[in-house]
């Protein structure tokens, strides 16, 4: 719970809860004041000026002001922080070279004007600028309390200090149930209803649908059996997440992993369409590396279309036959006679039904051996990013509905392209991307670099992850976005 530091979606749900931006996402992932009252952009996209909200406090009686927010930006940045988000503040000015170590951390282009102004500059026109606001990398952060705190900030509930809605208590940092409380020093506290959130980890839908059927959950994620039993009855809902579950190799680690004829050969060995439904009955093969769901501003259609073609499906479909040839093709510029990977996923029932399924994908199709090893969550996000790992099946969920928030993450140098893939043409169009001053060109340059990484192999695109729950009926006003943090309970309550 270190904004600084934390890195996926579940983390996400707690800081879309317990703290607050400039900008607060609700339905659609419309805009809405946060910390900041009003915003305006320069004409040329450059300057970004935002006027903050006089009285608003943090939950130890502390006001927010515009340097709560320089601090934060400026402590992600840091090289010495090893933010591994500190990517998504490229852009705005200086950050590039102060995450490279070559300019002063001072120099990023973000500014307080008194205590309730904040000017930030960027180098060129971010598109989805707003966007990011809305997200927790991008949230404030009390330096006295972070420094009070030192190595324990974030590391339970004790050490999170909250001016969202909510105030977490009961995390310890390693323990399965914990609440988020009504925030009373929040800004908007006569528009909370729930006095707290009862959050609890299940590691099989089973265990959690029973605790539903029992009263005791009012949502669950369901399993693929169970989603087909429940289907249509009262409570049923999908849950659709801007999110790709993928297969990473570790290709600077396993010389055998940079052979793409290797990785050309795992893809094809699985059965993406039977895969996704045997997790869920809502998911959907994927095509492309990016979600579905993320609409082409330029086009109209869904980027996920753009980037499927004969080429990229010749590699990402299903065709046993094909994926023999390129294991034998791969075998042979290896000089070997088989090849052994190890697989590593987690612990949950989803997780392993993913990494079973493509054990014996692997071993029966090309007689590969699969060694597989399944740990908690944290445990595997330590191992990967130790880069202690051949193949993990791992997932992102987008941070913000555009497909750069997937390409930047295979980009070269990226903290988040654990395996080291590169590709020329994949690093052209992504950088080509961010700087071209045409809508049309921008979503041209994502598509081709989606279709480069597709046609590589470069990670494996296994499926789009929709996720079929049950919600009591009783349960209002949720705000769910597929992309960046899913849940907000500012407005729910209970009928």
């Amino acid at each position: 719970m270190d904004p600084s530091k934390a890195t996926d979606r579940y983390d996400a749900d707690q800081f879309n809860n317990v703290m607050e931006g400039l900008i607060r996402l609700s339905n659609n992932a419309k805009a809405t004041p946060g910390m900041a009252t009003s915003w305006k952009e320069s004409k040329d996209g450059k300057t970004w000026t935002f006027n903050l909200r006089k009285g608003a406090k943090w939950s130890n009686g502390d006001e927010v002001t515009a340097n709560d927010f320089v601090y934060s930006w400026r402590r992600t940045v840091n090289p010495k922080t090893a933010s591994e988000y500190a990517y998504l503040f490229s852009g705005v000015k200086n950050a590039d070279q102060i995450v490279a170590g070559k300019k002063a951390v001072n120099t990023l282009g973000v500014k307080a004007d008194g205590k309730y102004k904040l000017t930030v500059t960027l180098e060129r026109r971010i598109p989805y600028f707003k966007l990011l606001m809305g997200f927790y990398i991008f949230f404030p952060q009390n330096q006295k309390f972070v420094e009070k705190c030192g190595s324990k900030y974030g590391t339970a509930a004790k050490y999170v200090l909250s001016n969202g809605p909510f105030k977490m208590t009961g995390w310890t940092g390693s323990n399965l149930t914990w609440k988020l409380v009504k925030n009373n020093t929040y800004w908007d506290k006569k528009n909370v209803k729930l006095d707290q959130v009862s959050m609890s980890v299940q590691k099989t839908q089973s265990t959690s649908y029973n605790l539903y059927q029992s009263g005791k959950l009012d949502e669950t994620n369901l399993d693929a059996q169970q989603s087909k039993q429940l289907k249509g009855t009262t409570g049923w809902t999908v849950r659709k997440f801007a999110s790709t579950k993928y297969l990473q190799y570790n290709i600077a680690k396993d010389k055998n992993l940079a052979n793409a004829n290797l990785r050309k050969a795992i893809s094809l060995a699985i059965n993406k369409k039977q895969l996704a439904t045997t997790v869920g009955a809502a998911n959907q093969a994927a095509v492309s590396f990016t979600a579905a769901g993320i609409t082409d501003s330029s086009t109209g259609k869904d980027f996920s279309s753009e980037v499927k073609t004969s080429a990229t499906q010749a590699v990402q479909g299903y065709d046993k036959a094909k994926a023999k040839e390129y294991y034998k093709k791969a075998l042979k510029e290896l000089g070997k006679k088989s090849i052994t990977i190890q697989l590593l996923g987690d612990d949950t029932d989803d997780a392993k039904k993913v990494t079973e399924f493509i054990q014996s994908a692997l071993e029966s199709t090309l007689g590969m051996k699969v060694e597989v090893t399944n740990v908690p969550f944290k445990t595997r996000l330590s191992r990967v990013t130790a880069l202690k790992f051949d193949v993990v099946a791992t997932g992102w969920t987008a941070d913000f509905s555009d497909p750069i928030s997937f390409l930047d993450l295979l980009s070269k140098g990226n903290a988040y392209n654990y395996g080291k893939w590169e590709s020329t043409t994949y690093n052209k169009n992504v950088s080509l991307s961010k700087t071209t001053g045409s809508t049309a060109a921008r979503w041209k340059a994502m598509v081709k670099a989606d279709q480069a990484l597709v046609e590589d192999q470069g990670v494996t695109p296994l499926y789009y992850t929709n996720e079929a729950t049950l919600v009591k009926t009783k349960v209002k006003g949720v705000v769910f976005n597929g992309a960046g943090a899913p849940y907000n309970f500012k407005e729910a309550y209970i009928k």
